[in-house]
């Protein structure tokens, strides 16, 4: 297999605006997005490098660089069409400064920069005219009618906002308009240089390569920010492109809503979840790389992709906002999907998706929901690295595809003996210094001492210590010798929930008085029932710790069914 090749080189606009390039917007570009403010800083930019104050040849100004393009095109000069991946601002935003300039310029000028704008065809040769630069099909006529189009810049600048239909338009129009009013204020002789100095002085790199994903790469490295273009965008120009003309908008407007509907990053992780239901094995290479192989390959239709996608895309949505309808069971399932989505990896999404998308009845999404919630928990409290989780749900999605029955103990979906038992002498050891997963450990018991009926929605939640971790020496007198401090100090049945940081000089109150200062808020309300059970204590002793740890330790047992 050829390496794919990559072609650097240092261009003047005249080039970059030359028959070597037509310049195409992939479906997975994103709208102009140069504001006002951009688009004024190049022109006052360009302005001060023309010099017109010394009126010097343009040959002897200083040139000015305008940045780098990415560019997906083919190492041939008789094929210039190329696929614009990075620097669609720079070239929307020069094309509308040099169709400006063109329509303030005498007409010898004028039919010169023309040329930067429309290659000109042969009606001897029946070629036709093709514009160098062409926008997504929301924009393309808009920007061909009123910036394209010679001598209708001022009709435009003086037009009303409402003739944009897009905010890419607006900033389009209001671009033009500023070029306009700022180069009209200029005499014809200062808008001739700076016609001039732009095709000669100003220069672009152009990074080119036929192959997609060596551009996308090249994109990265060449931007501090990371890759704008993500893989769902790069996946919606491929997939779209092959669908026949007549249902491309059709198959774009459902693509567009799915994105909508979850949001960029998530419509992104969507890919990766959809990528392990097909493939439920660690990635191996990219994600991207990795979805055409297993999604877009074995079908031979790319509107069944795009309708799979959408279905996903659907169910996703409901999981991560808890969003679950039905005549019965939906506040119980919303609720199960609550913890889901605070555990702290999502690796457990994909089995949820593929499972939610079967249409099961209520009861049995609740019962599926369940066990893995229990899993899930179980997992994060076991630490179990990521290499480990995701064995773990890519034998349940096999086993969900499978068939089989998810709730034999021997199913991958029920936890061993083994890790019941590594998960209770976590939860019964210093549970405090268990950062990763302590607060979900106090948050679901909390939930459970309540019937359900618990409201974690504050602000603020914080752990603390009812016997404090550094007692004062006149106080606590029972848990002043060190080992049996130490014993007791960080464990289950020492913490409460508040929802306000405690007072380090405070901590070392004594137990009346910290029930009093600390447990109620300002309401006189204890806002946990985790806490409220310590405050009903009438003193805190080693006694009052044991029970307490042993009493909530089995209420853990009781929900993950330990």
């Amino acid at each position: 297999m050829s390496l794919a090749k990559i072609k650097g080189q240092e261009y003047p606009l005249q080039e970059v605006f030359g028959s070597h390039f037509i310049y195409k917007m992939p479906l997975y570009q994103r709208p102009d997005a140069w504001g006002k403010e951009q688009a004024e800083e190049l022109l006052n930019d360009l302005l001060d490098s023309v010099g017109y104050e010394n009126n010097s040849p343009i040959k002897e100004a200083n040139p000015y660089f305008l940045g780098s393009i990415v560019l997906i095109k083919e190492d041939d000069i008789a094929k210039p069409i190329s696929q614009v991946v990075d620097g669609q601002q720079r070239l929307v935003t020069l094309t509308i400064l040099l169709s400006v300039i063109r329509d303030l310029c005498n007409e010898d000028i004028a039919a010169d920069l023309a040329g930067f704008i429309v290659q000109k065809g042969s009606p001897l040769l029946g070629i036709q005219d093709q514009y160098r630069l062409t926008l997504r099909e929301e924009d393309e006529k808009f920007f061909r009618e009123h910036i394209q189009t010679h001598g209708i810049i001022e009709k435009l600048a003086n037009s009303d906002p409402k003739i944009c239909k897009t905010d890419s338009q607006k900033n389009i129009k209001y671009n033009a308009e500023l070029f306009f009013n700022k180069l009209k204020s200029k005499s014809k002789l200062e808008n001739e240089q700076l016609a001039r100095f732009i095709p000669s002085q100003c220069y672009m790199v152009v990074v080119s390569t036929p192959d997609s994903d060596s551009a996308y790469r090249i994109f990265a490295i060449l931007n501090d920010r990371g890759l704008d273009l993500s893989h769902a965008d790069i996946l919606k120009s491929e997939i779209i492109g092959k669908i026949p003309q007549d249902r491309k908008k059709d198959y774009a407007k459902l693509w567009n809503e799915a994105e909508d509907q979850l949001e960029r990053d998530a419509f992104k992780d969507l890919f990766s979840h959809i990528r392990m239901i097909k493939h439920p094995e660690k990635l191996r290479k990219d994600v991207l790389k990795e979805f055409r192989e297993v999604v877009v390959k074995p079908s031979a239709d790319s509107k069944e992709v795009i309708d799979e996608i959408v279905k996903y895309a659907r169910v996703y949505d409901v999981i991560r906002n808890e969003a679950y309808e039905s005549s019965s069971g939906a506040e119980e399932i919303n609720a199960k999907l609550g913890w889901l989505n605070k555990i702290d990896n999502k690796d457990w999404l994909p089995p949820a998706i593929l499972y939610a998308s079967l249409n099961k009845n209520p009861i049995e999404l609740s019962i599926f929901l369940t066990d893995l919630e229990r899993l899930a928990a179980g997992l994060m409290i076991c630490r179990a690295d990521v290499n480990k989780r995701i064995k773990r749900y890519g034998d349940i999605l096999k086993a969900i595809k499978n068939d089989q029955n998810l709730h034999d103990e021997t199913s991958p979906l029920q936890l061993t003996s083994e890790e019941r038992k590594e998960i209770v002498e976590r939860l019964d050891g210093d549970l405090y210094l268990e950062s990763q997963f302590r607060l979900y450990v106090l948050l679901r018991l909390d939930d459970a001492l309540s019937d359900g009926g618990a409201e974690h929605n504050y602000r603020i939640i914080t752990i603390e210590h009812v016997l404090p971790q550094t007692p004062a020496i006149d106080q606590w007198k029972e848990f002043q010798d060190p080992s049996i401090h130490k014993k007791y100090v960080h464990r289950l049945g020492n913490l409460v929930l508040l929802t306000r940081k405690m007072n380090p000089k405070a901590s070392n109150y004594e137990f009346d008085k910290k029930k009093k200062v600390y447990f109620k808020g300002k309401d006189g309300i204890v806002s946990f029932h985790l806490t409220k059970q310590a405050s009903d204590e009438p003193s805190w002793t080693p006694d009052v710790i044991e029970g307490r740890q042993k009493a909530l330790l089995d209420k853990l047992k009781e929900i993950w069914m330990l």
